[in-house]
């Protein structure tokens, strides 16, 4: 079968760390550190184990990230190359193992790709998983596959951008019916966003009023929507809630998901912030400004030094800020976490959320909502290539800015109903 799969080496990576910005094409030539290969279908490693045949599998910024070789080198001890990518997967069923009980071949499904101690069947868990924290599982390199984070970043599971992966039945959701494939391979990064924006408010004693979200490439849009569907479905008096875009089109999603207003990363965006927050600005003899006031919660959804340089800034007095894009390698200052003695969580992934007096895992609680109306996803995978072509898919969600691009995604040619849409908008 055919599959996209890093290539490691330390020669490939110092050559794509060096160039691959000046020679973008670098990226996804035979130079680059990620090829199309033909590999040996993947045996099923329990008998609760299951085989998914991808439609749609998202193109994530952390696959990005690798692939550019701009990513943290914290979690490559924990991953098992060759990998395939992908782990953003609305897919269908087509085997289950002889003990699978929760889904059936044929069942359309999302998969949630943590590879904690339930999938490895270790028993007991560790003391992360048996809290319902298993995105932070502690035993990520044993059990009955080698080591991951996640399904996409580990050799025995492969991933969306193949024509085939296993997954335990623990990490599979049946899609309701309502539900598009499109609005179904969101699910991952929902609930991404969706968990970044419960843990702001478990942290939080009265809800906040005022949330600034930097950033509206996929995971920023998902955390405005995430931030708004929390409200309709909880009841809640709506905040003031900003959010800082670089590109016009992510300014009119952001918009249509329910930013109050949006603030454009060109020209003065410091003083633009400050007229819609009323903080103050002191400008010091070198270096941004600083702010006195801010918003009650700031979500860095970028992950760069400059944009966690700025939601410190933006942060008022005893606020929150919450890191959701995943930082590189970045050195900011941490001078007004000492001095607005701020609180500043991770937002990783998923796990289980208290949600009206009840503990429900995040994916469930992310299809709920989407089945239950309270927030719409529709529109936000702009392209669409087959799997053939991740060259250009590549590339495209590499230059989101000038291709207007939001999600981009690879089709399955197997499981794909029609051939009319690819490299498009569908």
């Amino acid at each position: 079968m055919k599959a996209v799969q890093l290539r490691k080496s330390i020669g490939r990576y110092l050559s794509v760390k060096a160039l691959g910005r000046r020679f973008p094409a670098l990226l996804t030539s035979p130079l680059g550190l990620v090829a199309m290969r033909e590999v040996p279908p993947l045996k099923l490693p329990s008998p609760q184990w299951v085989r998914v045949r991808p439609k749609l599998s998202g193109i994530c910024g952390s696959d990005l990230a690798v692939i550019t070789a701009k990513s943290s080198l914290l979690l490559s001890p924990l991953t098992s190359t060759p990998f395939t990518f992908g782990h953003e997967v609305v897919g269908e069923v087509v085997e289950v193992g002889d003990a699978v009980t929760q889904v059936k071949v044929g069942d359309r499904v999302v998969v949630e790709p943590a590879l904690c101690c339930f999938v490895r069947e270790l028993n007991p868990p560790c003391s992360r998983c048996a809290e319902g924290n298993y995105a932070c599982c502690e035993r990520l390199t044993e059990g009955i596959i080698g080591a991951g984070v996640q399904t996409g970043y580990c050799r025995d599971t492969g991933g969306g951008w193949g024509e085939e992966l296993v997954a335990h039945e623990w990490q599979l959701f049946r899609v309701p019916e309502n539900l598009s494939d499109e609005e179904a391979v969101l699910i991952e990064p929902f609930s991404c966003a969706l968990h970044a924006v419960l843990r702001a408010w478990k942290a939080v004693e009265s809800p906040p009023q005022t949330a600034l979200v930097l950033g509206c490439g996929t995971m920023g849009l998902l955390t405005v929507a995430a931030l708004r569907a929390v409200e309709r479905a909880t009841q809640r008096k709506p905040m003031r809630l900003i959010a800082m875009a670089k590109y016009l089109h992510q300014s009119e999603w952001a918009k249509r998901l329910g930013a109050d207003e949006v603030v454009p990363t060109s020209g003065d965006s410091y003083r633009a912030l400050q007229q819609l927050c009323g903080a103050q600005l002191f400008q010091p003899e070198l270096g941004k400004p600083t702010v006195l006031g801010g918003f009650d919660v700031v979500f860095d959804c970028v992950g760069s030094q400059s944009s966690l340089d700025d939601a410190v800034r933006w942060a008022r007095a005893n606020g929150i800020v919450v890191v959701v894009g995943m930082p590189a390698q970045p050195k900011v200052s941490w001078a007004s976490l000492w001095f607005k003695e701020l609180r500043v969580l991770g937002a990783y992934a998923y796990g289980v959320e208290e949600w009206q007096g009840k503990r429900v895992r995040t994916f469930a609680l992310a299809l709920d909502l989407l089945e239950g109306g309270f927030v719409s996803l529709r529109g936000l995978v702009t392209h669409r290539f087959p799997l053939t072509q991740w060259r250009q898919a590549v590339q495209t969600a590499l230059q989101a800015g000038r291709r207007c691009a939001i999600k981009v995604v690879l089709e399955n040619l197997a499981t794909s109903p029609s051939l009319g849409s690819w490299g498009r908008s569908p």
